[in-house]
């Protein structure tokens, strides 16, 4: 019986990543390219978005 091999491309270089429990970073292919776009996302280069417009100085407790 042969086992399908899943890969996917790294987010931050592109290189091939086998989806197993052998890549501890998958979807990254290493702690580097985790790092990297953990801090992306710190700096705010990355984001999700929204249609809400809620300021910075908006007090979140209020809102939930």
């Amino acid at each position: 019986m042969k086992t399908e091999v899943t890969t996917v491309k790294c987010p931050t270089c592109k290189q091939a990543v086998v989806w197993d429990a052998s890549s501890p970073y998958r979807p990254f292919c290493s702690k580097r390219c985790q790092l990297i776009d953990l801090g992306e996302w710190a700096d705010e280069e990355k984001r999700i978005p929204s249609d809400e417009c809620v300021s910075e100085s908006e007090d979140w407790s209020e809102t939930r």
